[in-house]
């Protein structure tokens, strides 16, 4: 048995920072705001027992419009607004004009906004594909060339970091080429979903590919993302594919605690996971409702904005159609609280409440600019309006 100070893998470096267990929690649009990120981090920091000298996680914010953010746009600015125990900062932009990338790469790296740069090349909805964007981006080598040049380049010592998907379907994979490009680059990670666009979120990731991306660019760390649905999930993940970390996303809604069971996992304190009563996981709902509502500054408004956790929270327990409901509406603390005590919250953490959870559809077609598909390396027709104009995804 390995003592609590043993890690199961090498740390992960993203330029000046250490990561350890190498475990990133995912950019999710209307997720991974700054207090489901502070309730993440709470819960890798305080499950590790591993020594001082590394970050329990690598937490990033929603994906930023590079456009909105150069314009500082209201909402965007919000997004990127960070706690100030956060650390490092961590930013993904998402972009398809390499010159704008760049202003707002340079905005961050001048004004001192973040700690790290990622690039979003694995977005798969249709608003974000149509204009050239996301997952369809790579397929345009050319650009996708130009975009992380420009990157890299105003990131001055700040880390840039990208995250793809395979491609845009099975017939038009992207991601070898893609790594390649990113190393002669000079972009410090990748992270790679294991489907492709087409795939959405549905199907089973293909972690071969993320075991080929690895052995195709052995000069960067390369991350692991699709279907870790809990701590042994990841384990086997970094066993089977040789990958360097791992990203997780959907595994961890309404289960900010899973960051907590990652880390005693990689640890090797496989009898330290977490199975939460439905009391405990009633007080973490409460506190993150009222951190939503600390952050937007109205608690009605953190709560409502809550109220989409709810079912994701309260998955597998013994909670009626009627009641599920009533929570999903509230509009105070109180209102939620009271509601939650009205249950059995003596409630064990229920079997199989750790399976798949989030988005599960698949087998779409992916929107695409007219005659996008006809030359992988022309880009002439993409223009500064594929910007997307608001953050968020």
């Amino acid at each position: 048995m390995p003592t609590p100070s043993t890690t199961l893998v090498s740390p992960l470096r993203i330029g000046p920072h250490t990561v350890q267990p190498p475990v990133v929690l995912a950019p999710m649009a209307g997720i991974t705001n700054a207090p489901f990120r502070t309730l993440c981090r709470s819960f890798a920091e305080g499950g590790s027992t591993a020594g001082a000298g590394g970050l329990r996680g690598l937490f990033v914010s929603e994906m930023i419009t590079t456009r909105a953010l150069v314009e500082r746009n209201e909402k965007t600015m919000q997004l990127i607004h960070f706690d100030a125990t956060e650390k490092p900062r961590s930013i993904q932009l998402y972009g398809v004009d390499p010159a704008i990338v760049g202003k707002a790469v340079r905005m961050i790296a001048e004004e001192g906004l973040a700690d790290h740069i990622d690039l979003n090349f694995g977005c798969p909805v249709p608003k974000v594909t149509r204009k050239g964007g996301g997952s369809a981006l790579p397929y345009k080598r050319n650009l996708l060339r130009a975009i992380l040049r420009e990157a890299v380049a105003g990131a001055g010592d700040l880390p840039v970091t990208m995250k793809m998907r395979k491609g845009i379907d099975d017939d038009h994979l992207t991601y070898l080429d893609a790594g390649r490009i990113a190393v002669e680059e000079g972009v410090t990670a990748i992270a790679l979903h294991g489907r492709t666009a087409a795939q959405h979120y549905g199907g089973t990731a293909d972690w071969a590919a993320i075991a080929r991306l690895k052995e195709h660019v052995p000069e960067i760390p390369v991350l692991g993302n699709g279907d870790i649905w809990s701590a042994e999930d990841a384990l086997r993940m970094v066993r089977e594919t040789g990958c360097d970390g791992v990203v997780v996303g959907r595994g961890c809604l309404g289960r900010p605690w899973l960051f907590a069971d990652l880390v005693a996992a990689f640890e090797g304190r496989a009898q330290d996971i977490m199975r939460p009563t439905l009391r405990e996981v009633a007080d973490v709902m409460v506190r993150h409702a009222g951190l939503l509502g600390e952050w937007i500054g109205d608690e009605a408004r953190g709560v409502i904005d809550f109220r989409k956790h709810v079912a994701w929270y309260l998955k597998g327990f013994a909670v009626g159609s009627e009641m599920r409901k009533r929570l999903a509406i509230t509009s105070s603390l109180a209102e939620l609280r009271a509601g939650l005590d009205e249950l059995d919250l003596d409630q064990p953490w229920p079997a199989g409440a750790d399976g798949p959870r989030g988005r599960t559809s698949g087998n779409n077609r992916v929107v695409l600019p007219d005659g996008w598909l006809t030359d992988p390396y022309d880009c002439a027709g993409v223009t500064g309006d594929a910007e997307l104009d608001t953050s968020g995804g």
